[in-house]
């Protein structure tokens, strides 16, 4: 019998979360620890490069468990899905430029390790949601009015948003083949700590702090609707406990803005030219622009963002880096040799 359409409503109090180390997923794991400290939450990561235990380090190892292991791991997954109500998939490559450079560990972590997963959630009857991206949808022209909707055709550009698309159909024909109780969210580009230095926001900020100049693709007119990770953080939650079986909700903060504007917006707040910064070559197919409508999840859950004023958000996040130089430097240099054999 379907599951699909039928609420949640309940309140996990042992729950896994996959890719618990990385940038997103360990926000969520903070978030949890902090706000119901009843629920103990298992970490399961591989512990990748984008993975760093750090993250989580100073939570309470009464709360939290780390367990370093492969999602793809079915023996692994046997043993500890069974003692715990829900399963929180936050795990994934997503790092586009890498995906374009070698498209098969994506493939192996986003389509493979759902599966495996989604088979561990059916065989023991645990509560999934899985945490995917707007990129599903594709890009939008940068003058189109329009906002990607739940129930727009799938349009991926890149071998990650592929990926992810491949996971996402994966767990909605789990739901409707074999009654597993899933949920999926799609959530625009987040910012804030212990996001990894490859990434466009925390790339600019520390390439200040390292006295580089920053970098930008192409002509800086692509358009990402930014969300603070706290956010996505407090939507998820919301999903989980009480978003119906089977649905597709969309995260968004109504933060639409060009690259340009946010690589402005970083150097006049750590006191920079606005044009103290280098153009380098666009990534090969590289959408123009993204835009959520969350208007599903604001009517049914009642879910809106607090972190609306996006500089705001950004100070805090830059400062947070400007305090936290031990854990982004170990990344640092490698991850600009890498850009720099790219030509950007």
């Amino acid at each position: 019998m379907s599951t699909a359409g039928k609420a949640a409503s309940f309140l996990p109090t042992n729950i896994i979360v996959t890719g618990g180390c990385g940038f997103i997923g360990s926000n969520f794991v903070r978030w949890v620890a902090k706000e119901h400290p009843e629920c103990h939450i298992t970490v399961l990561d591989k512990l990748t490069y984008a993975g760093n235990p750090d993250n989580i380090a100073d939570l309470s190892d009464e709360q939290v468990e780390l367990v370093i292991g492969d999602i793809c791991d079915s023996q692994l997954l046997d043993m500890i899905v069974p003692v715990h109500d829900a399963i929180v998939h936050f795990a994934a490559e997503s790092h586009n430029d890498n995906s374009i450079l070698d498209p098969e560990p994506f493939i192996q972590t986003n389509v493979v390790g759902t599966y495996r997963l989604l088979q561990a959630a059916r065989k023991f009857d645990v509560r999934f949601h899985h945490v995917s991206t707007d990129e599903v949808y594709g890009d939008l022209a940068l003058d189109e009015p329009r906002r990607f909707k739940p129930d727009d055709p799938y349009k991926p550009s890149s071998p990650y948003s592929s990926t992810k698309a491949s996971s996402d159909l994966l767990v909605r024909a789990w739901v409707r083949t074999y009654g597993v109780r899933a949920t999926i969210s799609n959530c625009s580009n987040n910012y804030g700590p212990y996001q990894h230095v490859e990434k466009f926001i925390p790339r600019q900020i520390t390439n200040i702090l390292d006295g580089r100049r920053p970098k930008l693709y192409g002509n800086g007119a692509n358009v990402r609707d930014w969300i603070h990770t706290e956010d996505h953080s407090r939507a998820v939650w919301d999903i989980l406990t009480r978003g119906r079986i089977g649905e597709t909700y969309l995260i968004g903060a109504n933060g639409e803005l060009d690259n340009l504007h946010v690589l402005k917006t970083i150097l006049r707040a750590m006191v920079q030219p606005e044009d103290a910064f280098d153009w380098v070559r666009d990534r090969p197919g590289h959408d123009r622009r993204y835009a959520i409508d969350p208007s599903k999840l604001e009517r049914e859950l009642g879910w809106h963002p607090i972190h609306t004023d996006f500089q705001e958000g950004l100070s805090q996040t830059i400062e947070w880096y400007r305090e936290h130089e031990e854990w982004w430097r170990p990344a640092k240099e490698a991850t600009e040799k890498k850009y720099a054999a790219q030509g950007q």
